[in-house]
């Protein structure tokens, strides 16, 4: 089947690679402009736009898929199906009307439509999760489901681990629908559940809340986002590992050194930070952390 793909980041990667060792092979990839990137915030082409050279796709970066030139392009690839990933634009009309599209969604719809399904799904303790590949419309993540299949939450998955394995599955799923094109269904109206998009107070461990919740929320921003805590010097810690801790001594939101242990109160429990980064270095064992900053906590 003659495709055309709209995708943008690292997870949107896997699925085109896949696609492109099938017979739909698109003919045309669409993905975001260059942006600044990295510490030196140097323009560069997000990991699809890097992709599709590599793989040697005819690649277009218009500023909006919904204007007239881009829906254009789009139009003279002529495709049997556009196939959408992780694209992080909104899809608007008229261009949703004119083709047949199929978006792949990294969980069970309905549960965790919007813009961080898998970082929601970690972070309420689901213990499974999956990929659903739908049809868009203008609600978002809303439309008719074609084909889905499940994947489990493992105890000590982070977000990295999680997103790897259902790109894997987004791309088979994508394919066995091009190749089996089954029948879509209206999502059921229960058990609606909305992912918010991440935003900079999410990546705060609020001491208000139980520390297994914390846990999980360190987890679910590892490795993309990342979740920090307080020093009492108003520096942020980040936190790339953490565990819960049998602890009911320490106050909330104070940073405790137990011999080589670090751990962090919360409502109720405690968290053990495992392993930290502080700002603008490398991550690192938190006994490490602590040889240089013991005193520190104990003066303040």
């Amino acid at each position: 089947m003659r495709t055309v793909y709209l995708g943008t980041s690292d997870f949107a990667v896997t699925v085109l690679e896949r696609l492109a060792a099938t017979p739909h092979r698109p003919v045309l990839v669409v993905s975001r402009p260059d942006r600044p990137r990295g510490r030196g915030q140097r323009p560069g082409p997000p990991p699809v736009a890097e992709a599709a050279r590599r793989l040697g796709i005819e690649l277009l970066q218009p500023e909006s898929v919904n204007d007239e030139a881009a829906r254009a392009r789009v139009a003279e690839a002529a495709p049997e199906a556009v196939c959408i990933c992780a694209f992080g634009a909104l899809l608007k009309e008229p261009l949703l009307s004119q083709h047949e599209m199929l978006n792949v969604h990294p969980s069970l719809l309905p549960r965790w439509r919007g813009a961080a399904p898998i970082e929601r799904a970690i972070e309420a303790g689901d213990e499974e999760t999956g990929v659903s590949i739908m049809r868009p419309t203008q609600e978002f993540d809303a439309g008719p489901v074609c084909l889905q299949r499940a994947e489990r939450i493992r105890p000590d998955d982070d977000y990295g681990s999680l997103a790897s394995r259902l790109a894997q599955l987004g791309g088979e799923l994508l394919v066995e629908v091009l190749d089996t094109r089954p029948s879509c269904r209206p999502q059921p109206e229960e058990g609606v559940t909305y992912a918010e998009k991440i935003g900079p107070g999410d990546r705060r461990l609020e001491p208000r809340r139980a520390a297994e919740e914390l846990e999980r929320r360190v987890r679910a921003l590892t490795p993309h986002v990342g979740a920090y805590v307080e020093l009492p010097s108003g520096e942020r810690l980040g936190v790339v590992r953490a565990a819960f801790a049998a602890a009911d001594d320490i106050a909330p939101g104070e940073l405790a050194a137990r011999d080589d242990r670090l751990l962090y109160g919360a409502s109720p429990g405690a968290l053990e930070l495992l392993e930290v980064q502080p700002a603008g270095k490398r991550a690192m064992a938190t006994a490490e952390w602590l040889r240089g900053h013991r005193r520190l906590l104990a003066e303040a």
